[in-house]
């Protein structure tokens, strides 16, 4: 197996392909993660308090969680990514593992997004959409931009992150559905569609009674997760594997509230799309021909560095940039200008040869550039305007008074190396080697982790296997139960056996909270609506909180009272409650979660009635709750 897979390493170490799909697979990354930490901080009582509001045991989360959101923008943006992708894995073990998050708050995507990013701090996450990118063609300013070459990186960059992060996911996952009755029915996709606490607003409702459509979903995702890891990479397969995956995955996104699993899980397919599409989709979103021309000093590092900023931001390509030494005597509309004058300011044509400079230039480029033509009539605003025209005189003018000196001299010093250039761009044949076979043992151990956790709880937890337990059976399991917790801490290996039997199975009751008003009226706390669904923004790792872990199968009512109590202190208090005059009641509906095909399932879950099984009410920080002792005979 270790020869095979170092034979393949080898033989794709050198392909080229596009740093495109790596740069956008980090912008989104970014913006998923930025997400997260919003919610967090929405929900940072919640989850981080021991008593919502009323016993604040972290008071520096918000702070951390507004340092991860800056790193989160950093890495958005391209801006020191080596720096910022490390930082921010840090910021997700720390989180996920040592905070009330890692138990009571599981946003069912953390471990895998740790898993990713542990990848990208490998991988040439700055060598597309960054500002770093730009940064490093600062070095050499007075190099036309059309002069910089496309980036490309090695192919292994693309298929190593998609083979571990969703293929080894996929095969695990897949193999844990075949130990559950409603997805051998082909019902995998329809059951958890079918209960009010799992779907987001959409109503799919018509969708999931067409049995056929359903049934060809759920054999498809089975057949799809198991031939992934082994046919992705074939070029005529690709666009086939990326149009069901993105498709299913979208589909998640829309219709379940968890959607930052389906958006985590998403973002991947930026990796698994074919090549030839980035290349087409440019073509097709750049102007055909560009519609305003700048002229610059090309003598000048400032204008150059300018230009170049310019162009990075330019991804339509609607701007041309043109030497004023060189071009500007080839327009008639710029003849009565003197060169003097035209190296003063920044000049520009349209496609109907007006004239623009300063910073009447500036708001074309925004407006012609599209995506930020709003800046651009901002720009153009009167008051902004002037006070934006005083700033560029000041530059341009005293730009000119110097002569263009050290100040706006190009930087010096070498490029900054990242973990993927020390790895790709060796200095020599034998270094190649040496990373080729380091790389390879690192993927044959993270193979071995993998196929331990698919083993012991995809197959041996599963099957129920009676092993006699001996000296050196328990030493190997235990072994086993460290490489799984180890493994799933710092590289997101973990086992996918998500929404199987044993967690709908028995799944038929449904819990809510209501308050009585000062006038004694019943009305619902902002969580569960009447119809038994978690209302927005009640979703992600609050709904992991409540249909996951408080309301179970078998629910255990020492677990459930406790999220009683965070919850009716949370919303309670957001809701304007005095928590010591608020009675709260504690709702039960009954509904079905068969293995078989039901018309209206959905319907029928979402229509039932509810019945009062008990009430909670506060006195200052401590809370009373009467529930029936065994809920699950109700």
């Amino acid at each position: 197996m270790y020869k095979i897979l170092h034979s393949k390493i080898s033989s794709l170490y050198y392909t080229q392909a596009p740093a495109t799909g790596i740069g956008l697979f980090r912008v989104l990354f970014g913006l998923v993660t930025l997400q997260e930490i919003c919610f967090l901080l929405y929900f940072n009582h919640l989850i981080f308090d021991p008593i919502p509001y009323l016993d604040i045991e972290f008071p520096m989360i918000p702070f951390f969680l507004g340092l991860w959101a800056i790193n989160a923008i950093f890495i958005t943006l391209g801006f020191h990514s080596q720096k910022a992708i490390v930082i921010n894995y840090i910021f997700w073990v720390v989180f996920v593992n040592f905070t009330p998050m890692q138990r009571d708050f599981d946003g069912g995507f953390d471990l895998f997004m740790i898993g990713a990013n542990l990848f990208m701090i490998f991988m040439p996450i700055n060598k597309a959409f960054s500002i770093d990118n730009l940064r490093s063609k600062f070095k050499s300013p007075f190099q036309h931009y059309s002069l910089y070459k496309k980036e490309t990186v090695s192919i292994l960059a693309y298929y190593i992150p998609v083979i571990i992060c969703l293929g080894f996911l996929y095969f695990d996952s897949a193999i844990h559905k075949m130990f559950a009755e409603h997805w051998r029915n082909g019902l995998g996709a329809w059951l958890p569609s079918s209960m009010p606490y799992y779907i987001s607003s959409f109503d799919m409702a018509w969708l999931l009674n067409i049995e056929l459509i359903q049934k060809s979903i759920g054999y498809l995702i089975i057949i799809f997760q198991f031939s992934f890891i082994f046919l992705f990479h074939f070029k005529k397969l690709r666009p086939i594997y990326f149009v069901i995956g993105a498709g299913l995955h979208l589909g998640i996104t829309l219709t379940f509230n968890i959607y930052p699993f389906g958006m985590g899980m998403l973002i991947f397919y930026t990796l698994v799309a074919p090549f030839s599409w980035y290349k087409k989709a440019g073509n097709f979103l750049s102007a055909k021909t560009t519609s305003f021309t700048v002229f610059y000093d090309e003598q000048c590092p400032l204008c150059c560095k300018t230009i170049l900023t310019i162009n990075h931001f330019d991804i339509f390509n609607c701007i041309d940039f043109k030497s004023a030494q060189s071009y500007a005597s080839q327009y008639p509309a710029l003849s009565s200008i003197d060169e003097a004058t035209l190296l003063t300011d920044l000049y520009a044509l349209d496609k109907n040869n007006s004239i623009y400079f300063g910073v009447n230039t500036y708001a074309q480029i925004l407006i012609k550039m599209r995506y930020t033509f709003i800046f651009g009539y901002i720009l153009k605003t009167p008051g902004i305007f002037h006070l934006a025209n005083k700033k560029y005189r000041n530059i341009a003018d005293s730009r000119s008074r110097m002569s263009c000196d050290s100040s706006c001299s190009p930087s010096e010093g070498t490029p900054t190396l990242t973990l993927y250039d020390k790895v790709f761009t060796p200095d020599s044949t034998r270094t190649e080697k040496r990373n080729i076979l380091k790389l390879s043992k690192i993927l044959f151990i993270l193979f071995i982790l993998q196929l331990n956790s698919s083993i012991q709880y995809g197959l041996f937890y599963r099957l129920k296997f009676d092993i006699k337990p001996t000296a050196i059976t328990q030493l190997v399991y235990g072994l086993s139960n460290t490489f799984v917790h180890y493994s799933g801490v710092f590289a997101g290996i973990t086992p996918h056996a998500l929404y199987l039997h044993d967690h709908f199975e028995g799944y038929n009751h449904l819990i809510a909270i209501t308050y009585t008003d000062s006038a004694g009226n019943e009305k619902w706390l902002p969580f569960v609506t009447p119809e038994g669904r978690l209302q927005s923004p009640n979703w992600g790792r609050v709904h992991s909180m409540w249909a996951n872990i408080a309301v179970t199968p078998n629910i255990d009512n020492h677990r459930l009272k406790k999220f009683i109590m965070k919850t009716t202190a949370f919303w309670g208090i957001n809701s304007g409650l005095n928590l010591n005059s608020t009675k709260f009641n504690i709702k039960l509906k009954k509904i079905s979660a068969p293995n078989y095909w039901v018309p209206n399932l959905l319907k029928s879950n979402l229509s039932g009635p509810w019945t009062t099984i008990g009430n909670a009410s506060w006195l200052n920080k401590d809370i009373t709750i009467s529930i029936p002792n065994d809920i699950n005979l109700l």
